[in-house]
Protein backbone atom coordinates (compact mmCIF):
# COMPACT_ATOMS: atom_id res chain seq x y z
CA UNK A 1 0.00 0.00 0.00
CA UNK A 2 1.48 3.58 -0.64
CA UNK A 3 1.73 6.12 1.67
CA UNK A 4 -0.95 7.90 2.50
CA UNK A 5 -0.48 12.16 1.37
CA UNK A 6 -3.84 13.58 2.28
CA UNK A 7 -3.73 13.09 6.04
CA UNK A 8 -2.48 15.47 8.82
CA UNK A 9 1.36 13.66 8.84
CA UNK A 10 2.65 14.92 5.29
CA UNK A 11 5.28 12.30 4.06
CA UNK A 12 8.73 13.44 2.80
CA UNK A 13 10.61 9.83 2.25
CA UNK A 14 8.36 6.88 2.89
CA UNK A 15 8.25 3.28 2.25
CA UNK A 16 5.54 1.59 0.35
CA UNK A 17 4.26 -1.56 1.00
CA UNK A 18 5.82 -2.42 4.47
CA UNK A 19 3.64 -4.91 5.53
CA UNK A 20 5.23 -7.52 3.29
CA UNK A 21 8.78 -7.12 4.87
CA UNK A 22 7.54 -6.45 8.46
CA UNK A 23 9.96 -9.14 9.74
CA UNK A 24 7.98 -11.90 11.19
CA UNK A 25 4.23 -10.23 10.32
CA UNK A 26 5.38 -9.79 6.86
CA UNK A 27 2.44 -10.13 4.23
CA UNK A 28 0.16 -10.42 7.29
CA UNK A 29 0.69 -6.89 8.62
CA UNK A 30 -1.90 -3.84 9.30
CA UNK A 31 1.84 -1.92 9.31
CA UNK A 32 1.37 -1.02 5.88
CA UNK A 33 3.99 1.53 5.37
CA UNK A 34 6.52 3.88 7.24
CA UNK A 35 6.91 7.58 6.50
CA UNK A 36 9.26 10.15 7.57
CA UNK A 37 7.86 13.96 7.21
CA UNK A 38 6.10 16.32 8.66
CA UNK A 39 4.66 15.91 11.79
CA UNK A 40 0.92 15.81 12.63
CA UNK A 41 1.25 18.09 15.69
CA UNK A 42 3.66 20.96 14.19
CA UNK A 43 4.59 21.66 10.69
CA UNK A 44 7.83 22.30 11.89
CA UNK A 45 8.75 19.08 13.27
CA UNK A 46 9.74 16.08 11.22
CA UNK A 47 8.28 12.69 13.13
CA UNK A 48 8.14 9.56 11.83
CA UNK A 49 5.48 7.06 11.21
CA UNK A 50 4.01 3.79 10.85
CA UNK A 51 0.97 3.49 8.81
CA UNK A 52 -1.47 1.17 9.78
CA UNK A 53 -4.68 -0.07 8.07
CA UNK A 54 -7.86 -1.90 8.86
CA UNK A 55 -8.23 -3.53 5.23
CA UNK A 56 -11.15 -0.38 5.06
CA UNK A 57 -9.15 2.80 6.40
CA UNK A 58 -6.42 4.29 7.40
CA UNK A 59 -6.58 3.95 11.72
CA UNK A 60 -5.79 6.00 14.33
CA UNK A 61 -3.43 3.77 15.71
CA UNK A 62 -1.02 4.42 13.36
CA UNK A 63 1.63 5.74 15.57
CA UNK A 64 3.86 8.61 14.98
CA UNK A 65 7.23 9.85 17.16
CA UNK A 66 9.65 12.85 16.97
CA UNK A 67 12.90 11.42 15.30
CA UNK A 68 14.99 11.51 18.56
CA UNK A 69 12.49 9.21 19.99
CA UNK A 70 12.93 6.48 17.39
CA UNK A 71 16.46 6.93 18.05
CA UNK A 72 16.57 6.64 21.78
CA UNK A 73 14.15 2.92 21.30
CA UNK A 74 16.84 2.16 18.83
CA UNK A 75 19.08 2.55 21.32
CA UNK A 76 17.74 0.82 24.09
CA UNK A 77 16.37 -2.21 21.77
CA UNK A 78 20.50 -2.45 20.81
CA UNK A 79 21.45 -1.98 24.00
CA UNK A 80 19.96 -5.75 24.72
CA UNK A 81 23.07 -6.83 22.50
CA UNK A 82 26.29 -5.24 24.66
CA UNK A 83 27.24 -8.22 26.40
CA UNK A 84 27.22 -7.12 30.17
CA UNK A 85 27.24 -9.54 33.16
CA UNK A 86 25.32 -6.80 35.51
CA UNK A 87 22.04 -6.38 34.17
CA UNK A 88 21.62 -3.31 36.74
CA UNK A 89 24.45 -1.06 35.13
CA UNK A 90 23.41 1.30 32.62
CA UNK A 91 24.98 0.61 29.21
CA UNK A 92 23.76 3.49 27.33
CA UNK A 93 23.73 7.82 28.21
CA UNK A 94 19.91 6.62 28.42
CA UNK A 95 20.50 5.36 31.99
CA UNK A 96 18.04 2.78 30.86
CA UNK A 97 17.51 0.51 33.90
CA UNK A 98 16.09 -3.44 34.79
CA UNK A 99 12.59 -3.04 36.04
CA UNK A 100 11.58 -6.54 35.91
CA UNK A 101 14.79 -8.80 36.70
CA UNK A 102 12.92 -12.17 36.45
CA UNK A 103 12.10 -11.55 32.73
CA UNK A 104 15.38 -10.66 31.48
CA UNK A 105 15.57 -14.56 29.98
CA UNK A 106 11.87 -14.31 28.37
CA UNK A 107 13.85 -10.85 26.13
CA UNK A 108 16.69 -12.72 25.73
CA UNK A 109 14.45 -15.91 24.49
CA UNK A 110 13.08 -13.30 22.27
CA UNK A 111 16.16 -11.93 20.99
CA UNK A 112 16.86 -15.52 20.60
CA UNK A 113 13.63 -17.11 18.62
CA UNK A 114 13.76 -14.03 16.27
CA UNK A 115 17.57 -13.76 15.26
CA UNK A 116 16.60 -14.37 11.21
CA UNK A 117 14.53 -10.82 11.82
CA UNK A 118 16.18 -9.04 14.24
CA UNK A 119 19.78 -10.00 13.18
CA UNK A 120 19.75 -8.68 9.49
CA UNK A 121 18.11 -5.70 10.50
CA UNK A 122 21.03 -4.71 13.46
CA UNK A 123 23.73 -5.50 10.17
CA UNK A 124 22.03 -2.77 8.42
CA UNK A 125 22.58 -0.21 11.02
CA UNK A 126 25.62 -1.10 11.84
CA UNK A 127 26.61 -0.65 8.08
CA UNK A 128 25.06 2.19 7.82
CA UNK A 129 26.01 4.01 11.02
CA UNK A 130 29.66 3.27 9.78
CA UNK A 131 29.05 4.92 6.67
CA UNK A 132 27.74 8.42 8.33
CA UNK A 133 29.98 11.36 8.81
CA UNK A 134 28.55 13.75 11.84
CA UNK A 135 31.45 16.12 11.16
Amino acid sequence: MRVPEHLSHKPIVGVDNYDRIDGKYANKSDAKALSIGKSQWNNEEISAKVWRHTGEKWTRQSEELPLHRVLDLATLILSMYVEDDSYNRSKTTLNEVVINQSEIDLLNEFKNNNKKYLNPRIKELKSLLEKINLE
